[in-house]
């Protein structure tokens, strides 16, 4: 036992040494507000967050979890690039998208159109799964930013704001814009070769749309946006830096970072500020978790198997698996192409559902030496997840498109559906595994009980504490840029 906790100790110096040695293990005094400490929704680690300026972040010093991230004029330039996004959303949808013509026949397709072509085609779960994906969900995405910041900056009351600001979080896995418009440009790799490709104004105002709302999700300050909607309240007397929440009894809210009251037996506890459901653990995490990956993996044999789309050219079939497909672009030069559907539909789909099993796996035995490398493989996973959606795109495109009887069409194949489903249980997967059981050991040793500083006196009532050695902060990393307006009150200035 001690031999092990002396290799911890060596193990825990060693990465925190190459981390950030001056902030992280030299002595340091700072007076800090209970409301300034955060538990890592990651490892658990409960730190101390730093005054932060524009440009700046701060991480977690034992996992790398980003906690906040701070913008100048944050809200202004959300609500700018929220309305800028919205307005390309509404602009992709009455006009032409993308036009082809081949043997003097002509066709055309508009975003509008597309999902109603595939519901022609009966595969109406494609035509929803590309509604809900492409246009319904990142409006609802961007009318809730538009609404939350608004309030925020008229600081005007609104009904339903927090359930509104709760529901951003859920929402933003899903936002696969970016995901279609490189399906859109596989799509035209496949249909250059046989027609010639023409792009209308919703094809363009769809690439401003894609890059805006790349800008949106990034710009958003979660940190600061729940701090203007209610408020700061300060952890729970007694909250110790430098240690697992779950061994205080806290647990921290995954939707807005506060730590709350919540021991292991507690079921149903709601977050003191925004109401979200919280907890120590996931409940039931792992068999969740194996429960949609034993579907995705059951599925992913028939997407493999069956043909994802069917081409006809003058009157001939020729049906394709995903597998076929690939070689077929190899073979006609496209090698890039064929790359990136091979990366997208076979690699990472494969390798996600391998990396889940493992995490799983080694989440029952879990050892602190390996932790950050688990961590990452994990975040790797959670993030690479909705890419393989590529392939699905390509296809109902493809099929809404090239419509032009037995001269030429393309047909969604069975494995189409298949495969929109792995990718779909793989995402909520990766959602239900609880990356904080990575770093439950059966010691459940801290950083501070590694490094064996002199015990820090538990918390009093008062609204500041002086940190001793003991106390974990969260590293700040950036640029820093200008100070924000003078006119911001002096509580917010330390956010």
């Amino acid at each position: 036992m001690l031999r092990s906790l002396d290799a911890m100790r060596r193990f825990t110096r060693r990465t925190l040494e190459i981390r950030d040695p001056p902030r992280l293990l030299a002595p340091f005094a700072v007076s800090v507000s209970r409301r300034r400490l955060r538990a890592c929704e990651c490892c658990d680690l409960v730190v101390a967050l730093p005054a932060l300026k524009p440009g700046e972040r701060a991480r977690c010093p034992r996992c790398d979890h980003v906690f906040a991230q701070r913008h100048a004029h944050s809200v202004q330039r959300t609500l700018a690039l929220a309305t800028a996004c919205l307005l390309m959303l509404v602009l992709t949808l009455p006009f032409e998208f993308i036009a082809f013509a081949t043997h003097g026949i002509s066709a055309s397709l508009s975003l509008a159109d597309t999902p109603a072509a595939l519901t022609a085609e009966s595969y109406p779960s494609l035509a929803l799964l590309l509604i809900l994906t492409i246009i319904l969900l990142p409006a609802l995405y961007l009318i809730g930013v538009l609404y939350t910041h608004t309030a925020i900056g008229l600081k005007l009351p609104l009904p339903g704001i927090r359930g509104i600001a709760r529901a951003l979080s859920h929402l933003k896995p899903w936002m696969m814009a970016d995901v279609f418009l490189v399906g859109v440009m596989v799509s035209l790799v496949k249909i250059a070769g046989m027609a010639d490709v023409s792009f209308g104004p919703s094809f363009w105002a769809f690439c401003l749309f894609a890059l805006l709302m790349t800008k949106t999700l990034a710009s958003i300050d979660g940190d600061r946006m729940w701090f203007a909607l209610a408020g700061e309240p300060a952890a729970p007397s007694g909250t110790l830096p430098g240690m697992g929440a779950a061994q205080q009894g806290l647990a921290s809210c995954h939707c807005c970072g506060l730590i709350n009251t919540c021991h292991a037996e507690e079921v149903h506890v709601s977050c003191r500020r925004c109401g979200d459901p919280i907890h120590q653990r996931k409940t039931a995490s792992l068999q969740r978790t194996w429960a949609w990956l034993i579907a995705a993996v059951v599925l992913y044999i028939p997407a493999n198997i069956f043909p994802i789309m069917s081409t006809v050219t003058l009157g001939e079939s020729d049906p394709q698996t995903i597998a076929g497909g690939i070689v077929l672009l190899w073979s006609h030069g496209d090698w890039p192409i064929a790359m990136i559907i091979f990366v997208a539909s076979i690699l990472v789909p494969a390798s996600k559902m391998i990396a889940i099993a493992w995490l799983c796996i080694s989440a029952q035995r879990p050892q602190v030496q390996h932790a950050r490398a688990r961590i990452t493989l994990y975040r790797i996973t959670e993030y690479v997840g909705r890419w393989s959606m590529v392939d699905v795109f390509v296809v109902a495109l493809l099929a809404a498109l090239i419509q032009l009887g037995a001269l030429m069409s393309v047909h969604p194949g069975p494995a189409a559906v298949s495969f929109a489903s792995v990718v779909v249980l793989t995402m909520l997967s990766a959602q239900s595994f609880d990356p904080r059981l990575i770093w439950d050991t059966p010691a459940d040793t801290s950083i501070g009980e590694l490094f064996e500083p002199q015990a820090s006196p538990p918390y009093t009532t008062t609204s500041a504490t002086t940190i001793s050695d003991a106390t974990t902060p969260a590293t700040s990393t950036g640029t820093p840029a200008p100070a924000a307006s003078s006119s911001v009150s002096s509580s917010q200035d330390d956010l």
